[in-house]
């Protein structure tokens, strides 16, 4: 397996972390964790968000919910947000969508939030940064890495 930014940018910091392959097809994350054998609640997908002010937003939500952009307005004291276009998501991040990692964007303009969820869990699956790689990683090391803040963002309901 090749060596992504993101596995780079850990072994350089000396994070441990399991790399796991599925189909490169795939970009729907409950899909993805049922082909790593993991639960939904495990595997984290990273949406992109626009803001009316201020930096894009990387919205890190487990697979079986959705976020609720009316409860990250409200947590972010805005108005509204808005989740961005495939197009404009790949556009932002130069990154293909199913393949965008928090990990891969650190210092490069985006706010960073992480589901209230990921705190009841030792580790998470987050993308490598390309699609068809997804890492296991510490959601310590995460929040550390990425400066993330813990936030409740997601949907009460299954997505």
């Amino acid at each position: 397996m090749r060596k992504t930014l993101a596995m780079r940018l850990l072994e350089g910091k000396d994070v441990p972390y399991e790399a796991f392959t599925y189909s490169s097809d795939e970009r729907d994350a409950v899909v993805v964790a049922k082909l790593l054998d993991v639960s939904p609640q495990h595997v984290y997908k990273t949406l992109v968000v626009v803001r009316e002010y201020g930096k894009p937003l990387l919205a890190i939500v487990p697979a079986d919910r959705q976020l609720d952009l009316r409860k990250t307005a409200s947590v972010l004291g805005e108005k509204k947000v808005k989740l961005a276009t495939h197009a404009e998501a790949e556009a932002m991040t130069r990154l293909k969508v199913g393949g965008i990692s928090p990990l891969v964007l650190i210092n490069r303009g985006f706010d960073m939030v992480l589901d209230e969820r990921a705190k009841r869990l030792e580790a998470i699956f987050i993308s490598s940064g390309e699609k068809g790689i997804n890492l296991r990683i510490a959601v310590s090391d995460i929040v550390e890495l990425t400066g993330a803040r813990i936030l409740d963002v997601a949907t009460n309901k299954p997505a």
